[in-house]
């Protein structure tokens, strides 16, 4: 909130340097096939300065995949026929770089020769020469992080800027459109992926968590200038073009990274601000929270239901839920009978203050307010269905905060919407916060996205 987050990134800087293509043609092609993934065989796709270890296996298991999938996804979304990148691909060790493993031209080509020492930290596409480039140690350093399935992914990114290079890159100045964009193709490619469809790469969905932890890495520190040239997307951001991907396909990356594309990255408006990065006091951020919460429902209610909105009482408590909760453990939970919110202090709401931010306190305690809400309307409160409806209210109420509906009281600061994520992904996977739900945190994720996207109508109240 004005004030707003607290967080430490490590800007890795994967699929943004935009260079610019020639080279010589990668040799193979590859075939689909259900079954058990087997290793594309090292001949069958040349990667200049593979050392042959595993994660140019990986790779090689990867880019044969993608490539697979464009073949047959690019003329159908775009029309056009599939061209494979001409200029080939390249592995580079960041922390010992062999010069003597690559052409004169360098990661480059005749058009743009290009140092090794460029890829060092960094993947990227070089749209004058059509080829990828990558440092294999970051790789390894992101798999040993955030799991196996994130550098695929990362490779599934930087074949999307191949693909925009063929249709046509964001006007100048919109780098952040070509970031999430190619972000949402990588979805696009890993739903293909995890339905099956590929012959050497594996993903499974349990995974897809630790892909969306990992992307916290990748994403813009928070107040940076979303118009920067450079400029990839928040959090929140990178995350939700992601799962569009992975939910709707080629066709929704193809059609909603125009103009009128939401974008929650955002510079610091005033040095207190980014001083405190963004966060009010924690005393500040619970009041703020239970003010606006009210003024959201009972806006709500006569609208879109036609009656009166009853605000529940909201207390902290020193441990977990006492009332229709007890004994139960709940970190939250939401009485009927008592008309409460209950909320655990110590063990939830402070700690997630501590670690992520501000509005992970106002995320915890909509949470079980959205589900007073449901219970007032004579819906579920404890299935999977209220899990998700919560979680998708939540993301409505945030939006509204975003757009300015309690400008009076609050005003989120740059970070803000990446804290609800990220406290959906670190708490709300627990059984003390949604028990017996069993989401995982993607599935939270694009609840979220759902309610802060298109509002109360995706949340299951028949708005």
């Amino acid at each position: 909130m004005r004030q707003g987050l607290l967080r430490a990134v490590v800007a890795l800087g994967v699929a943004g340097v935009l260079l610019s293509g020639c080279s010589t043609p990668v040799t193979g092609t590859p075939s689909p096939g259900p079954g058990q993934p087997v290793d594309v065989p090292a001949g069958r796709l040349t990667i200049t300065g593979a050392a042959g270890g595993s994660i140019d296996t990986m790779v090689r298991d990867a880019l044969v995949d993608i490539t697979t999938f464009w073949s047959t996804s690019y003329p159908r979304f775009f029309g056009r026929p599939f061209t494979p990148l001409a200029g080939g691909y390249f592995s580079v060790n960041g922390s010992r770089i062999d010069a003597g493993a690559y052409p004169p031209t360098g990661i480059g080509c005749r058009a743009q020769p290009v140092d090794p020492q460029e890829t060092k930290g960094n993947a990227f596409y070089n749209p004058r020469c059509d080829a990828i480039a990558y440092d294999r140690s970051l790789l390894t350093e992101l798999g040993r992080r955030s799991g196996r399935a994130l550098p695929a992914v990362v490779l599934a990114h930087e074949f999307g800027h191949a693909m925009q290079g063929r249709f046509g890159f964001a006007p100048a100045g919109s780098s952040i459109r070509d970031e999430t964009q190619a972000d949402c193709f990588a979805g696009a490619w890993t739903a293909w992926v995890v339905a099956g469809n590929a012959q050497h790469v594996a993903i499974r969905k349990p995974e897809l968590d630790d892909v969306l932890a990992g992307y916290l890495t990748l994403s813009d520190p928070v107040g940076s200038d979303p118009a920067d040239n450079q400029a990839h997307g928040s959090y929140f951001d990178r995350v939700a073009a992601f799962s569009d991907g992975y939910d709707k396909g080629v066709a929704a990356c193809r059609d909603a990274f125009g103009p009128e594309r939401v974008f929650t990255d955002a510079a610091f408006t005033s040095a207190a601000d980014a001083l405190q990065n963004g966060n009010a006091p924690y005393a500040r951020a619970v009041q703020l929270a239970e003010k606006t919460l009210p003024r959201f429902w009972t806006a709500v209610f006569p609208k879109a239901f036609g009656t009166t909105f009853h605000a529940p009482k909201v207390r902290l408590l020193p441990g977990a839920a006492p009332g229709c909760a007890r004994g139960s453990g709940r970190e939250l939970a939401f009485c009927p009978a008592e008309s409460t919110v209950y909320v655990d202090e110590p063990d939830l709401v402070r700690p997630s203050y501590g670690t992520i931010g501000d509005w992970s306190v106002a995320t915890a305690i909509s949470l079980p307010y959205a589900l007073a809400a449901r219970a007032q309307l004579g819906t579920s409160t404890g299935d999977a269905a209220a899990t998700g409806s919560a979680v998708c209210l939540t993301g409505w109420y945030t939006a509204q905060a975003f757009d300015g509906a309690f400008a009076d009281t609050l005003q989120l600061s740059p970070g803000d919407i990446d804290e609800a994520v990220r406290f959906l992904l670190t708490y709300g996977v627990s059984d003390r916060v949604f028990p017996n739900t069993h989401e995982t945190g993607f599935g939270l994720l694009r609840s979220f996205r759902d309610g802060f996207v298109q509002g109360g109508s995706a949340c299951g109240l028949g708005i």
